[in-house]
């Protein structure tokens, strides 16, 4: 919900500017930088919403995933800001829809933009109050200098700067790139790694960077790479999965995750770290046996179907989010930093973001209720589906989507044929998977989406109209 939006929807509850006044602006008071939580974000690549056995994967056993689950929350209706790689990280790191900063779509090697200067990361939000912050694994925000994760807050950066399979063994199009660089902080230490041990060496960093920084507060982010493909699982996983190679990876990454976890446990950091555990977008299915599962949703990676925008999260931390929790209400990967502003106690940017604390429903509170009145879905620079509440509307608009044999396998992909929606509007409570369009039988419920729409686009706004409310990305 942007502020314009924010306004209205609060001044229709009967709360006027002391109300919004509160919502923009985080607890403040002072604390002692030993009461100052930890922060770990672990965000996966292409993972399907039933990868995860909380999540109803099948051959595949994910026990330190299930484990955080019933330590903490499991999120059921959780998403991503768009569905494709950078424009999803754009998202979770600023708190901004992605076309409200300029950054869609994937940026390779040959792009010349990326994260502005002027944006505000999680990491610069948290180095107000002098947190040790580290990034490992995938950036995705720009390759240049200005754009590197140094340069937007955080003290160390070691992985691949964009998507992995951007490099000279592309299935498809080896021509289009150059040897893949894998950085340490600012500098290029190899070419074409070894992926293989990426999980790994992501796994390595993280542990090393938890017990350096035990004593002060800290933000940890582990981007993995996988299970984008081209898939690659080290040894000690190899063949362990009734799902093959797509299994193999994602059981190392729930070992990754139990890495961690045993670390914080370890140092008794445990009760002080809030845990996140969540994807940037759906499965790719056009690669088949080497993608992940949408379960019971519509579509995948590349689309605003639910298959593509919504993705397992799970969130632990012991003693502030109870056990056995799950949560049905819509939110978004945009609500992380208005959130941890709210629990550090740390000052939101002046200028407009998207996203809303999610900490009551976090916390399990009675009553506590998704903050936005509605979530938004772009592609690209259009707006194609809204919701909000139980209801889900899609405007007209073409998707890609994969038939019968069409799936490729063994890392080669398939290909995608084109279809369109007209309008259509499902209620996601009892139609997860979009089937049944109810647009006729609620006329009142698609006027007042299609409303929504109306004041977002003049926000962000869709195709050749341009939003008020939209800032460059950076350039070089």
């Amino acid at each position: 919900m942007n502020h314009f939006s924010r306004r209205q929807f609060l001044q229709t509850l009967g709360l006027g500017s002391a109300a919004l006044f509160s919502t923009n602006l985080v607890n403040c008071s002072k604390s002692n930088d030993a009461d100052l939580p930890n922060i770990v974000i672990i965000f996966t690549d292409d993972q399907g919403y039933a990868d995860v056995g909380c999540f109803g994967a099948q051959g595949i056993d994910t026990p330190n995933l299930d484990r955080m689950a019933a330590d903490g929350i499991r999120f059921t209706n959780f998403y991503v800001a768009q569905a494709v790689c950078g424009a999803s990280r754009a998202g979770l790191l600023t708190g901004c829809y992605p076309n409200r900063i300029g950054l869609f779509g994937a940026p390779g090697p040959n792009s010349i933009h990326g994260i502005h200067s002027d944006e505000m990361t999680i990491a610069e939000l948290l180095k107000q109050k002098n947190y040790a912050t580290a990034v490992y694994g995938k950036w995705h925000l720009g390759h240049h200098l200005p754009f590197l994760p140094t340069q937007n807050g955080f003290d160390e950066y070691f992985g691949l700067p964009y998507s992995n399979d951007m490099w000279p063994k592309h299935p498809e199009r080896p021509q289009d790139y150059p040897d893949l660089p894998l950085m340490e902080n600012e500098k290029i230490i190899e070419y074409n790694p070894d992926q293989t041990q990426l999980t790994t060496w992501y796994t390595e960093r993280a542990v090393n960077f938890i017990e350096k920084n035990k004593t002060r507060p800290f933000f940890l982010y582990v981007a993995h790479n996988m299970p984008h493909v081209p898939l690659f699982v080290s040894d000690k996983f190899k063949g362990k999965s009734e799902r093959g190679l797509y299994g193999d990876v994602i059981m190392e990454i729930d070992w990754s995750v139990g890495e961690i976890l045993q670390a914080l446990e370890r140092n008794g950091l445990s009760e002080k770290t809030l845990v996140i555990f969540t994807s940037d977008n759906g499965p790719w299915l056009s690669y088949g046996d080497h993608a992940g599962s949408k379960g019971n949703l519509r579509e995948g990676k590349g689309t605003v179907w639910e298959g593509g925008v919504r993705i397992p999260c799970i969130m632990r931390w012991p003693g502030k989010i109870p056990q056995h929790q799950v949560c049905d209400a819509p939110a978004m990967t945009i609500d992380f930093l208005p959130t941890i502003a709210r629990i550090t106690g740390t000052q939101l940017p002046e200028h407009t973001i998207d996203g809303l604390n999610i900490l009551p429903l976090m916390k399990a509170e009675s009553g506590a209720q998704s903050p936005h009145e509605a979530l938004y879905f772009y592609w690209d620079n259009r707006l194609q589906a809204i919701r909000s509440g139980r209801w889900k509307l899609h405007f007209p608009h073409p998707y890609r989507t994969m038939e019968g044999q069409m799936a490729g396998s063994d890392g080669m992909p398939g290909k995608y044929r084109q279809n369109e929606t007209g309008l259509a509007l499902f209620d996601l409570e009892n139609d997860p998977g979009e089937s049944n369009d109810v647009a006729a039988q609620h006329p009142e419920v698609v006027e007042k989406l299609q409303a929504l729409a109306e004041s977002i686009r003049g926000e962000l706004g869709d195709g050749e109209r341009k939003g008020t409310g939209c800032r460059p990305a950076g350039q070089i």
